[in-house]
């Protein structure tokens, strides 16, 4: 078995790459080895928030370690919320008040109003490499909320050529076809290369 320390303490992001990432590989999240540090996502890019994660959390266990990030981007408006999604609102982490603020900001836009959801994850191996992976998932925000599943903006988000927002989705549906879903096989297809060529 291979373990695999993932950046987060999220018990619903944590399940999700762990669903994905099953044997040989075994997630762990800091929490469970006693790691509580918790650095400042300051970069201006998803992939500059995963990398200072991994990079923090690489200092302290010196064994291959990963973090993603995650933004939705709207092209009506420039590609916002982005790097900034999480706490588009307010500084606090507010997933109703970044609705409620995004569909305002929307309210003048026809629809369809193009979007898409970007995860990237960042993982350094055991040599202290650092590898970046992407998955997107496009679609488009409605006009009003839909749906009691999920977290963030999929109450207002429908994937291209889906009908129901990800929030209307079971949590197996969704996690076939979503963008977290995408990087984390993007990561498990350069892990299993690395573990076949090892052989």
């Amino acid at each position: 078995m291979q373990k695999l320390i993932f950046a987060s303490n999220n018990a619903h992001k944590i399940e999700e790459v762990r669903s994905i990432l099953s044997s040989p590989y075994v997630v762990v999240s800091p929490k469970e080895i006693g790691v509580t540090s918790d650095p400042e996502e300051s970069a201006d890019t998803l992939e500059g928030n995963a990398l200072i994660k991994v990079r923090a959390l690489y200092k302290i266990v010196q064994a291959p370690c990963f973090a993603d990030d995650t933004g939705l981007e709207v092209e009506a408006l420039n590609g916002a919320p982005g790097v900034r999604s999480a706490r588009y609102a307010s500084a606090e982490h507010d997933d109703k008040a970044n609705r409620r603020l995004l569909l305002k900001e929307l309210s003048s836009t026809p629809c369809p109003r193009k979007a898409r959801f970007r995860t990237v994850i960042a993982y350094i191996d055991e040599a202290g490499q650092e590898h970046l992976f992407e998955g997107v998932v496009k679609g488009e925000i409605i006009k009003e909320e839909r749906g009691n599943c999920g977290f963030g903006y999929d109450s207002i988000f429908v994937p291209m050529g889906a009908t129901q927002t990800f929030a209307e989705m079971c949590e197996s549906e969704k996690n076939s076809i979503s963008h977290r879903y995408k990087a984390v096989v993007a990561l498990k297809e350069f892990l299993d290369s690395n573990t076949a060529s090892e052989v």
